[in-house]
């Protein structure tokens, strides 16, 4: 029965309490992600030392870090639907994102590891469940939904954009452990408001009803009857049997990491076609739909979350970020994009629904393959920038900022009307399990990205200082530096000439004798730049970041030994080579997405016809 709810701004008041919520919640979470891959590359010898990973390794633990923080939704909205309610799940989620993020603040390993395992279960248990819970404010077919989801991703967003500025600034220059502190107090936050609002938010997300019958509208979802189910059911038993086979061979190999995910999705997908089995004609129709919906999230998000990985690393090391002096934060880019959902949310929420009052085009599908389209155009800026990068040696900065403004309009067409298109399609008895297979949806597109960074890197080349050089024959090497057994930067000059590599220091002097190459690593160096042309006088960039290979104590304590050459150890990165395969994965994004959203586009009316009007009916 739908009760009287108090009002502000034409909106239950309820929406502003979770708006707030919300707010703080991604204040936490989008502070982490905004230092998350530069704390772990920065050098452990740096003045705010790092854990001094690859660009590769990062990308990687980024990429399984926000698919993981998205799949546990899953298990989240399954736990809602069945014992706690959306209300109690988004409770217990925000506490244990509290632990999370403040454990994070304790500068250890094991810190770090559980920190990042928390926030994964805690994401989990609020972040389906705050989502059906906006839905849940509105009546069926009550055409302020879109424009809900529209302020509640604005709140999102101010909570994204406040932390990148001020997580971002604080880590950069302060401490990363003091940005993952600060963090962690704006989930304390977002917390108490919760607790506060809960009066208006009487209703809405309660725990099922013991004895609800199947097919009530309140009756919790049977995880175990959908799994038995799907054993029972021929299509998704063959289904997902394939799947784990193929799993137990990723296991068997060595790749574990996969494997597991294999297994899980084996599940999922078991999971997904027993909930067919027991549809309506209708409600069928209506959930093939919803299931490409998830795909067309999946390859959005792929694309998109560049920008917390190789976006961000892109704009640390290519951009050029000073302005008027002053060198701005790499992390600080990252409210660019939550800046601008700020700025043009209700201008793009506006043009929707004008299209809609006009009687032109403006589905939800139509939108999610506009803005699918109006995204991957935003990745030719970074095209333009690569080139410059080939050209000049770095890009100028309003190529990061063109292409973080068509990301954001955008995500501002398609994804808050993809939660809300949830709402409308999902059957009422399994609305926050599927709201958990969306947001699982969306921790594979970031599994996705993730992958696209790494592919884009060049393989890692390993060269150690000669441990029979001396300091003063190292021309090119600090020495400043590594008396304070610091890392440092080199970019040489390097030639192959009759097989034989040639590297030479800013000054001309020949260097390659004072570096030690295995033959596998120099081997792929030479393969590197045998795909280039290059000669004595025109060779290529070949950049050493080199690193003291001592951990961050021993080189306190033994300042004398730690600076022997042979500790130094390097990545080697040719300059040309991996600024074209940055460049070509730009390109690609653009061509994909394009054309995905142009499908879409074609096959629409077909599409639009196996919803029944669901959003025809709204007024």
């Amino acid at each position: 029965m739908n009760q009287q709810r108090s009002e502000i701004l034409g909106h239950p008041t309820g929406l502003f309490v979770l708006f707030f919520t919300e707010m703080w919640e991604r204040f936490s979470y989008y502070g982490m992600r905004a230092i998350l891959v530069l704390y772990i590359t920065t050098s452990v010898t740096d003045i705010n030392p790092g854990l001094g990973w690859s660009e590769t390794e990062a990308l990687e633990l980024y990429g399984w870090y926000t698919m993981l923080v998205y799949v546990m939704s899953i298990p989240g909205g399954i736990l809602a639907d069945k014992w706690l309610g959306q209300k109690r799940s988004v409770m217990i989620g925000g506490l244990i994102l509290v632990a999370g993020h403040g454990i994070l603040a304790v500068e250890q390993m094991w810190a770090f590891y559980s920190g990042l395992a928390l926030i994964v279960i805690g994401v989990g248990g609020l972040k389906p469940n705050i989502s059906t819970m906006v839905g849940g404010l509105y009546p069926e077919g009550d055409i302020r939904r879109d424009k809900g989801f529209t302020i509640f991703y604005i709140g999102i967003n101010l909570g994204a954009a406040l932390s990148s500025l001020a997580v971002g600034y604080i880590g950069e220059n302060i401490g990363w452990h003091y940005g993952f502190g600060l963090a962690g107090i704006g989930m304390l936050l977002g917390q108490v408001v919760y607790m506060l609002g809960q009066k208006h938010l009487t209703g809405i997300g309660d725990k099922p009803k013991l004895g609800a019958k199947s097919g009530d509208e309140n009756a919790g979802s049977s995880l175990g009857e959908l799994l038995v189910r799907a054993i029972k059911t021929p299509a998704s038993l063959i289904v997902s049997l394939l799947i784990i086979g193929f799993s137990i061979y990723l296991l068997a190999t060595g790749t574990v990491g996969y494997g597991l995910l294999g297994i899980f999705l084996a599940v999922v997908v078991g999971l997904m076609i027993a909930i067919y089995q027991e549809l309506t004609k209708i409600e069928k129709d209506r959930y093939v739909v919803l299931l490409l919906s998830f795909i067309i999230v999946i390859v959005f998000w792929g694309a998109f979350e560049q920008a917390g990985g190789l976006m961000n690393l892109y704009t640390k090391d290519k951009v050029n970020r000073v302005v008027g002096g002053f060198e701005i934060p790499a992390s600080v880019f990252q409210s660019v994009n939550a800046i601008f959902i700020i700025i043009f949310g209700t201008i793009v929420a506006n043009f929707w629904a004008k299209r809609k009052i006009k009687g032109k085009e403006s589905s939800s599908l139509f939108k999610m393959a506009i803005g699918t389209i109006i995204m991957g155009v935003g990745f030719l800026a970074m095209v333009k920038a690569s080139l410059e990068v080939l050209s000049t040696g770095e890009a100028a900065l309003i190529w990061i900022i063109v292409a973080y403004l068509l990301h954001t309009i955008g995500e501002l067409s398609a994804s808050p009307v993809a939660l809300s298109f949830i709402t409308k399609l999902a059957p009422a008895k399994y609305v926050s399990i599927l709201m958990g297979v969306y947001f699982a949806a969306t921790g594979l597109g970031n599994k996705v990205a993730g992958a696209i960074g790494e592919a884009s890197q060049t393989e890692g080349i390993e060269v150690r200082i000669a441990s029979n050089s001396t300091m003063e024959s190292l021309t090119f090497a600090p020495l400043d530096s590594l008396k304070k057994a610091a890392s440092f930067e080199v970019s040489t000059m390097a030639y192959v000439d009759n097989q034989s590599l040639i590297i030479k220091d800013e000054k001309g002097t020949e260097i390659q004798n004072m570096l030690t190459f295995d033959e596998e690593n120099k081997a792929r160096l030479i393969e590197q730049m045998s795909g280039e042309e290059h000669s004595n006088n025109d060779p290529l960039v070949v950049n050493f970041s080199f690193e003291n290979a001592k951990d961050a104590k021993s080189l306190k304590d033994d300042t004398a030994n730690a600076v022997a050459l042979g500790n130094y150890t390097s990545e080697v990165e040719v300059f040309k080579v991996a600024n074209k395969r940055e460049l070509n994965t730009f390109l690609m994004i653009f061509i994909f997405t394009l054309g995905f959203g142009l499908i879409l586009i074609l096959f629409l009316k077909k599409l639009k016809a196996l919803t029944h009007g669901v959003e025809e009916a709204e007024k």
